[in-house]
């Protein structure tokens, strides 16, 4: 096989998202779309957040927030905040060191380990309610419902001068003067005060499918009218058998809850937290080195937002925790969002287009030191395997940029959590930089999934559901992290750079994708390290710094001789690192392009695939089994703009002030280019290819015509395609070569079309065999072919396919595909 170049003016489709997500996600006139398709996925279906029957209120997706919609009142809750109370912690406790060191929770409380409970049974995802002809309706929504019979959720309507004893064994009190208590099918509704059945008795459906329980109580058993009505609930784990709430013990079986606390609360999630403690990074207990600051993690332990929850479970007074529902409002459908916090910190929830299941699954290590069933790399599919998916969102104050906000990813660390930086200076030092940018830290499925996969794939569906929640400026998007965040900014440089401006990386390296730098060729990256750090090791983070200086890429590479791994976390001052990613703007089409592909790393069930970079796609291996990894590099004269002077390696020194360790020093180093330089606009394209098979150019954003002069080297095989715009009707007119006509005709008076061909330096075209849907058309010979005339077969859109033949001891095949408008 020879060197093929393909040129072909078939344009990729683009998926168009709904609203105002398209306009806020990247966007290219031709070619491949920029990242992978995953981004760019519509929003899936979502049974959890559908409305059916009475229900029509577009759900709040912010949790801890409440608001007054369509005639209903919602509550939505946090993900994954169902520990119940603080007791003793069980040493088996799946969310324990090896996988939370640095999230743990506050409570301890753990399910029962049959299957049926998946880890999950009791946690609430939103409380609704509204007034209907005749009842009052409450909906309840849950993460996981496998068996509605085994699960229970009381409503303590209304309030009393002492708090009250929940039914059922709940373990609990508040204020109250009724409870209604749902399990399954089966609801009631009981006088607080004289634990009096009241009758008609409430009904109750499941719909399992969505995971909710209606409730209807009739208004002749409690009728709210128009008054405001306090509202209190929590869910827990029912006992069928015995007609009560599963009560805790120390350690959990099949059929028994573990991690109880003295009082013996039954409930796992309580609902209405609307002041659940936010972390706090600078809080002298976080520490210094790993064990201090996990240590010091475990006594904050807000990382899941249930440490207010934790400690009233403990005590058994859930008084704290309501909402005082105002059912006029809701009468006269008064709409009213003022329980949603509308900058700041704070925790969303949306709807992923991928499901293993329901709840968490604590066998799905993806990564653990030591640890035999990991499944690291694009196969782990992460803990949480349920549709519903959390992260956290940090909103300027500053109010939406004229062109929308900035976005950056901020990746969390390895055995942490969404809310790792939740309420940090680096959040907000991120966020209220330069004209303002959104900051998103995605879950990532879990605490160990180094974005591959299902976990790179997590990261990309955050980034369209802010896209389909905020105006962003698609061009202005950065990424940075920490630890295994750092080796996951890495990651998604190397495979997505037309995706980023810049990236910052701390106390990371590139791990798997260290073979792509050359990825960055259009991508600074600055890198914090620490010499002693324990995880990352000094060695590494020096090659690092060499194989930086190596690639002749820009970079600022500082070590703090002074820290360990964490230091620089808990020191939490991110000013220089805000300042270098800056307000700067992703280049699209630049006019030199170097991208590594390794199939290896992506993950295509996860539809995220990379393959395409700027003007390059359909970059493929030749031999995938022998080298997975392949390189093209492609330069286009067609800008005008030549590569830059590359600076030396410049060394420095500086200290990081303001942070909550005092000033950390370090040692630089660092790269910048000169400036861009001048050169003559040409029609020409040079391309170095290594093993690869076939690669695609994009003419029009490579600013070349489809035929322009290609200077091409490959170490074997190459298929070179070239993408172009349809031509017109008449095909390439100028030069040499003209359309016959028919004078005097109706409809296309065109008769023939012209065909410019390729030019390969140091190659002479010596025939041309054109063919249409598989059948000969014409075959031209001659000592130097430019062009071909072709008649033409139709008057509509057409597509010609030439297969042309080059001079010399070992000749090239080159082909050729073009369309051509009709007329």
């Amino acid at each position: 096989m020879g060197r093929l170049i393909q040129c072909c003016a078939l344009a990729l489709v683009l998926t168009v998202l709904p609203g105002s997500a398209a306009a806020s996600l990247p966007s290219v006139d031709s070619g491949h779309r920029p990242g992978p398709d995953v981004l760019y996925a519509p929003a899936p279906r979502a049974p959890q957040l559908e409305n059916t029957g009475p229900w029509t209120a577009p759900p709040i997706l912010v949790s801890g927030a409440s608001a007054y919609r369509d005639g209903e009142f919602l509550y939505q809750d946090f993900l994954l905040d169902d520990y119940g109370a603080a007791g003793a912690r069980e040493p088996d406790n799946p969310i324990g060191p090896e996988s939370y060191l640095f999230a743990p929770t506050t409570g301890t409380m753990t399910y029962p380990t049959d299957e049926v409970y998946a880890d999950n049974a009791a946690d609430l995802v939103e409380l609704r309610t509204k007034p209907l002809d005749g009842a009052t309706a409450f909906r309840i929504t849950l993460n996981t419902l496998k068996d509605p019979a085994r699960t229970g959720v009381t409503i303590a309507i209304g309030s009393s001068a002492t708090a009250m004893p929940w039914p059922h064994e709940a373990g609990v009190r508040s204020p109250a003067q009724l409870f209604l208590t749902v399990h399954g099918t089966t609801a009631e509704l009981r006088d607080a005060a004289t634990g009096a059945v009241k009758s008609p008795a409430p009904t109750a459906t499941v719909d399992l499918e969505r995971r909710q329980i209606d409730v209807r109580v009739p208004h002749a058993a409690w009728n709210p009218g128009t008054s405001k009505v306090r509202l209190a609930a929590g869910a827990g784990l029912w006992d069928a058998a015995a007609g009560r709430y599963l009560t805790p013990a120390a350690r959990r079986s099949a059929t028994t809850p573990g991690g109880a606390a003295p009082t013996r609360a039954a409930l796992f999630n309580v609902a209405f937290r609307f002041n659940e403690p936010l972390p706090d990074v600078d809080n002298p207990a976080v520490g210094w080195t790993i064990a201090d600051a996990a240590a010091g993690a475990a006594i904050q332990a807000t990382w899941w937002r249930e440490k207010a929850q934790a400690e009233a479970l403990t005590v058994g007074d859930v008084s704290p925790f309501f909402a005082e529902v105002d059912f006029g409002k809701l009468a006269a459908k008064a709409d009213d969002d003022a329980g949603v916090p509308k900058t700041g910190p704070m925790s969303r929830i949306f709807a992923s287009r991928f499901s293993f299941g329901q709840g968490v699954d604590h066998s799905k290590v993806c990564f653990s030191v030591g640890s035999e069933a990991s499944e690291p790399g694009p196969k782990c599919q992460g803990r949480h395997v349920g549709q519903l998916q959390p992260y956290a969102l940090y909103v300027p104050k500053k109010g939406q940029p004229a062109k929308g906000f900035g976005l950056t990813l901020l990746l969390h660390s390895l055995s942490g959590n969404y809310n790792q930086y939740t309420a940090s200076k680096n959040q907000s030092q991120m966020g209220d930089r330069s004209a303002g940018t959104l900051v998103a830290t995605p879950n990532g499925r879990g605490p160990d999934g180094f974005y591959a996969g299902i976990a790179e794939a997590d990261t990309f569906e955050v980034w369209s559901d802010v896209a389909r929640h905020y105006a962003l400026d698609p061009d202005w998007t950065t990424v940075t992290g920490y630890s295994m965040g750092g080796f996951g900014t890495y990651r998604l440089l190397a495979r997505y750079p037309d995706l980023f401006a810049r990236g910052m990386s701390v106390v990371g390296t590139p791990g798997s994708v260290d073979d792509q730098l050359a990825s960055l060729r259009n991508t600074p990256v600055m890198n914090w390290v620490a010499a002693g750090d324990e995880l990352v090791p000094i060695n590494e983070t020096e090659k690092l710094a060499t194989d930086l200086a190596a690639s002749r890429l820009r970079f600022i590479h500082d070590l703090f001789p002074q820290a360990d791994h964490l230091t620089l976390a808990t020191n939490d001052e991110y000013g220089p690192g805000a300042e270098f990613l800056g307000g700067h703007r992703v280049d699209r089409d630049p006019h030199h392009v170097t991208y590594v592909v390794d199939p290896g790393d992506d993950g295509a069930a996860a539809r995220a695939v990379a393959d395409h970079a700027y003007w390059v796609s359909g970059v493929t291996p030749r031999d995938a089994k022998a080298e997975q990894r392949g390189t093209i590099d492609a330069r286009s004269d067609g800008f005008g703009v030549g590569d830059p002077d590359v600076g030396d390696v410049e060394e420095g020194a500086g200290a990081v002030v303001g942070g909550a360790r005092g000033p950390q020093s370090y040692r630089r180093r660092s790269r910048e280019w000169g400036r861009p330089k001048t050169i003559a606009r040409a029609d020409r394209l040079t391309v170095t290819a290594k093993n690869l098979t076939t690669a695609t150019i994009d003419t029009k954003r490579a600013r070349l015509s489809c035929s322009p002069l290609v200077d091409l080297k490959s170490d074997g095989p190459f298929d070179l395609r070239l993408s172009c715009p349809a031509a017109s009707a008449s095909g390439d007119i100028a030069g040499p070569g003209r359309p016959g006509r028919r004078r005097g005709a109706t409809g296309c008076a065109l008769t023939s079309v012209v065909v410019r061909l390729p030019r390969v330096k140091g190659r002479r075209i010596v025939s041309v065999l054109v063919t249409r849907k598989g059948r000969r058309v014409r075959l031209k010979r001659g000592r130097n072919v430019r062009v071909v005339v072709v008649r033409r077969p139709t008057t509509r859109t057409f597509a010609l396919r030439l297969r042309v033949r080059t001079s010399g001891k070992r000749p090239r095949t080159v082909t050729v595909l073009r369309r051509f408008r009709g007329c």
